[in-house]
């Protein structure tokens, strides 16, 4: 069975990486998440793809240079879906209190070896005191990101994020002993796929919200797919997702 994973909760349908695009995925019935997080000024976990604020909230500046109280309290709805009411970036705390994932993908962005260190620390915490270590796989394409969970959380799955060819993605999963691989659809090949398995490595493509392109990878035994739209990827792939 392929697992669906919601891209940022429900992107194509609400906007992206708020409490409101998560529940959305839930409500589909579809039990697992992909999101990115960001560390603010103050050190709290906010759940923000870029690290600019321009994109959704429409505000200048960087998340890093704000802190959790005031970014909890800008609008990220900008440049989404259309949505009636403000959709507040989450800190990562508040997902975890209201979101019953079965499973998480928690993305993390290039850091330096300090920053990469802080957010790793955050996550190992606040994932422990809601004993979550187990649901969850931190993701990146940042070495310093999966050198700092090797060094600093050896007991958080690992998984490489990989989004060009040029470099072996089995190999650098292999060098840090990586759980899972979070491949671009591009780069997605049968071969590719049977030797990831082959090194015991959980395949997740991205993103895919084409029911033809979903029912091919799943076709080659990927083992799920992280979607904008996980209501049609569950039409589309089948009801059980537990």
């Amino acid at each position: 069975m392929t697992l669906i994973y919601g891209h940022r909760g429900a992107r194509g349908e609400a906007p992206e990486n708020t409490l409101a695009s998560f529940q959305q995925c839930l409500e589909h019935g579809v039990q697992r998440c992909e999101l990115d997080l960001h560390l603010s000024r103050d050190g709290e976990l906010m759940v923000i793809h870029d690290p600019s604020l321009k994109r959704t909230t429409g505000r200048r500046g960087k998340v890093v240079e704000h802190d959790a109280a005031d970014l909890a309290g800008y609008d990220a709805r900008h440049g989404g879906p259309g949505w009636k009411q403000p959709c507040p970036i989450p800190r990562l705390v508040e997902l975890f209190e209201k979101c019953p994932f079965e499973h998480w993908q928690l993305e993390v962005k290039s850091a330096s070896r300090t920053r990469a260190a802080r957010t790793v620390l955050a996550i190992q915490a606040l994932a422990r005191e809601h004993g979550l270590l187990e649901r969850i796989t931190v993701t990146s394409s940042s070495r310093e990101v999966l050198r700092a969970l090797l060094r600093l959380a050896p007991e958080i799955p690992r998984g490489l994020v990989a989004e060009y060819g040029w470099l072996d993605p089995l190999k650098v999963a292999r060098q840090y002993d990586c759980s899972l691989l979070a491949l671009k659809w591009t780069l997605c090949t049968p071969e590719r796929v049977a030797k990831a398995r082959q090194q015991g490595l959980h395949v997740s493509i991205w993103t895919v919200n084409d029911p033809a392109l979903m029912k091919r990878l799943a076709s080659l035994g990927v083992d799920s797919i992280i979607t904008d739209f996980p209501g049609l990827a569950l039409a589309t792939l089948g009801e059980s997702q537990g």
